[in-house]
């Protein structure tokens, strides 16, 4: 095939065509086809030179070009493509370096391979542009919802088509045992695009909570106009929905709107999600009161939050229970994940008797440390006393103001206890001592014999290896393991010991052996305050 006034136009028309059927830019598929002419005039003239095709937009002429680059002496690697300046001295006047010298050479006759090969680069670049245009459509509708029609099925994954380009329905991310045939109708939500060594691929879903919530805001125009928002959303597909929604309109009850007209709004999801049942939640602010709504149509009796532990105890009347767990768990299970909280369920009679055991646990505690009766050390339980600490070192008016207590039983209380606690510390620092603890960790400040001794029963003997400890190894944490919280028993937890307690210590023990500069300290300090200011503001 020859280049010629003949077919020169012919060029020009087949890149419209091309580009107009794959909806690109025609100059990407003009650009392709130089290079596929530049590529296989490389085949007749050498594969060392540096051959160029340019086609006139307008007429489709195409100018063959030789050219070659002015390098430094040094740097000349291929003497087809490249001269020094020296060389280049004979074509330019005053050659610098990156000057290219330009000659056009005679246009060639592709053959059956040359012409197969430019048809190959050609098709290629063309595949390159339109996976590219694919991705630009789609990467900016992520989390949205899309309407597509049902291709065909691999391996249980539905290939929809989405318009101008194809998303994909995996397996896993199909409510239940939903079966499609080809041509079905199909409302997916766009849960990520990006690019793949094929191409890019838009990855739909059906089980995402963001999906549910993206059904609501078309079926209920408050949400898509601001004044109700979605808080959070949980949901276990094809079987139960959790969400919760807050009203910025007093006048606007959120639950009503989104339940709609007889149930109208709600059932249009519910129809859409395979009958899926949906609990509708007001959210709060309050974590206790969100939650009791959460765990709706339980009733609770009692929540009791620990904060740092990100951990919520509920106790619900015996015969609510099982209402509370649900089936398999998953009232409690979608409650958990609507709240972010870890939450234990339990009965007002096993909360009665946990209760009953921490008191005679504490009461045996005070008799045994304080050498009192039983019904003094009660009376100290019940007052709010907990540990021997508390004891010795509160002020004389809290102990002046329990019952049957005088200024001479208080001082003897707080001196019994005073004594305890320092034999308890003389032998736990002997202890420490006798394991090996060396001084650089004992004159450590913020750290009691009855932590020393802890340390050194877990192998931390100097202040190098406290330094080395991560703070959840001091106070505990919490992690989370195949969607299950787990609990991390930290060595100095049982001190009340909290987490940024243990990360003052470690970074000061660090400051201490220099392995970090206290400046660098000083800035994260700095930053809440500045926020505090603009808050102000």
């Amino acid at each position: 095939m020859a280049i010629t006034s003949a077919n020169q136009l012919e060029l020009l028309q087949t890149a419209e065509a091309v580009a107009r059927e794959k909806m690109i830019d025609p100059d990407l598929v003009i650009q392709a086809m130089e290079d596929s002419l530049a590529r296989a005039a490389k085949s007749r003239y050498g594969a060392e030179m540096d051959i160029r095709v340019k086609i006139d937009r307008k007429t489709g002429r195409a100018t063959f070009s030789r050219v070659r680059t002015v390098v430094e002496d040094e740097a000349v690697e291929n003497h087809h493509a490249q001269l020094t300046v020296k060389q280049a001295k004979s074509y330019l006047a005053d050659p610098q370096i990156g000057d290219e010298i330009v000659d056009e050479v005679p246009p060639v006759d592709l053959g059956r391979i040359a012409a197969q090969s430019a048809k190959q680069v050609i098709l290629q670049k063309v595949r390159e542009a339109e996976r590219d245009r694919q991705f630009e459509e789609f990467k900016d509708r992520k989390g949205t919802i899309i309407n597509g029609a049902v291709k065909r099925e691999e391996y249980g994954n539905v290939i929809v088509d989405i318009g101008r380009g194809e998303g994909i329905l995996r397996r896993n991310e199909k409510i239940g045992r939903e079966a499609y045939r080809i041509g079905d109708r199909i409302r997916c939500y766009i849960k990520d695009v990006r690019r793949e060594p094929r191409g890019p691929q838009v990855f739909l879903s059906r089980t995402d909570p963001q999906f549910m919530a993206e059904l609501f805001k078309m079926e209920v125009p408050e949400i898509y106009d601001g004044i109700i928002e979605i808080k959070a959303v949980a949901r276990d597909p094809g079987s139960r929905a959790k969400i919760a929604v807050i009203s910025y309109d007093n006048s606007i009850d959120p639950v009503g709107a989104c339940v709609g007209m007889r149930g109208s709004r709600v059932q249009a999801v519910v129809n859409e999600l395979q009958g899926e049942k949906i609990d509708i939640i007001p959210w709060n602010q309050d974590t206790a009161t969100f939650l009791v709504n959460a765990l709706q149509p339980a009733e609770v009796s009692k929540v009791v939050f620990d904060e740092e532990a990100g951990k919520i105890e509920v106790v619900v009347p015996d015969e609510q229970l099982s209402l509370a767990i649900g089936r398999r768990g998953q009232n409690v299970r979608l409650a958990s994940q609507l709240t972010g909280l870890d939450i234990d369920i339990m009965t007002e009679a096993e909360e009665s008797a946990r209760r009953q055991a921490e008191f005679a646990e504490r009461t045996k505690l005070f008799m045994d440390t304080l050498d009192v009766d039983e019904m003094m050390a009660q009376l100290l339980v019940a007052e709010g006393f907990t540990n021997l600490e508390e004891v010795a070192y509160v002020e004389e008016d809290e102990l002046l103001s329990i019952d049957g207590f005088d200024e001479g039983t208080a001082a003897e209380l707080q001196a019994r206890a005073r004594d305890y606690l320092e034999a308890a510390n003389a032998k736990a620092m002997e202890n420490a001592r006798a394991m090996g603890v060396e001084d650089s960790l004992i004159n450590f400040d913020g750290l009691t014999p009855q932590m020393l001794e802890a340390l050194a029963k877990d192998g931390i003997k100097t202040l190098e290896d406290f330094a080395t400890c991560a703070d959840w190894e001091l106070a505990g944490g919490w992690t989370t393991e195949n969607g299950q919280r787990k609990k991390d028993e930290g060595v100095l937890e049982k001190f009340d010991m909290s987490l940024d307690e243990a990360q003052t210590l470690i970074m000061t023990a660090r400051v201490m052996l220099g392995w970090v500069d206290p400046t660098e300290l000083e800035e994260p300090e700095e930053e809440p305050a500045d926020d505090d200011e603009e808050a102000e503001a």
